[in-house]
């Protein structure tokens, strides 16, 4: 898991980004997935409150280090949220209601997201942990989404790249600074993918996937001002 989590970091820098690590939360073994514990807007961050209670606590490091970037608001019990189900694509939040985002949580997140002009939509996450499991942007109208999700009503106006069957994994794909990470294997999906002419990066995180975790899961991306353009 160091080893890939060091080629993930080698990679986001690679493609320009300024990578900023933390320490290590021996009290929190799932604190690497960083993405869960807030939603970064340009506007703003949300610190998350986690749906598994062991994960509660996470939060506290990540909203030390936002502060110093973003206006900070807060999910409040009994509302639970995981930033892993949240995608923002332009001025549309797509929220999932999963085993670890409540309808409570996703309302409080929808009336801060509307109130800087987003348009919140709730999202049914029926298989997968969180909806980054099933669906990710790959620019403009374009998603990168699973067969389970592809015909929800919610997407029907959007270009839909499906992963192949038996491929779900490789729906947690990041689009950052106009290249593609896609995770290693998923040969069908990864053809697909190719014809779309993105540059694609190849990672390995076998070991990410054995918590359920993927390539979203494992930063927190955003530009170091307001307003400034980033990936979320």
């Amino acid at each position: 898991m160091i080893a890939q989590h060091s080629a993930y970091v080698r990679a986001l820098e690679g493609l320009g980004l300024d990578v900023l690590t933390l320490e290590p939360e021996p009290a929190f073994p799932d604190a690497h997935f960083v993405e869960d514990a807030a939603v970064v807007l340009p506007e703003l961050a949300v610190i998350a409150r986690p749906g598994a209670a062991v994960r509660r606590g996470e939060e506290v490091t990540i909203a030390s280090v936002l502060r110093r970037f973003r206006p900070l608001e807060r999910i409040r019990s009994p509302g639970t949220l995981d930033g892993g189900d949240v995608l923002v694509v332009g001025r549309r939040m797509f929220i999932g209601l999963s085993g670890r985002t409540n309808a409570r949580g996703a309302r409080q997140l929808g009336l801060l997201a509307r109130e800087r002009g987003y348009v919140p939509v709730t999202v049914p996450v029926a298989s997968g942990l969180h909806l980054k499991s099933n669906v990710n942007h790959l620019g403009g109208e374009t998603l990168l989404i699973t067969p389970g999700l592809a015909g929800e009503a919610c997407f029907r106006d959007y270009r839909k790249v499906v992963v192949a069957p038996g491929e779900e994994y490789a729906a947690n794909s990041l689009l950052c600074n106009g290249r593609l990470l896609v995770p290693a294997g998923f040969a069908r999906t990864r053809r697909k993918l190719e014809k779309l002419g993105l540059p694609l990066v190849v990672l390995e995180v076998g070991e990410a996937r054995k918590m359920d975790g993927g390539l979203t899961c494992l930063s927190l991306r955003f530009g170091d001002e307001p307003g400034a353009a980033g990936g979320y």
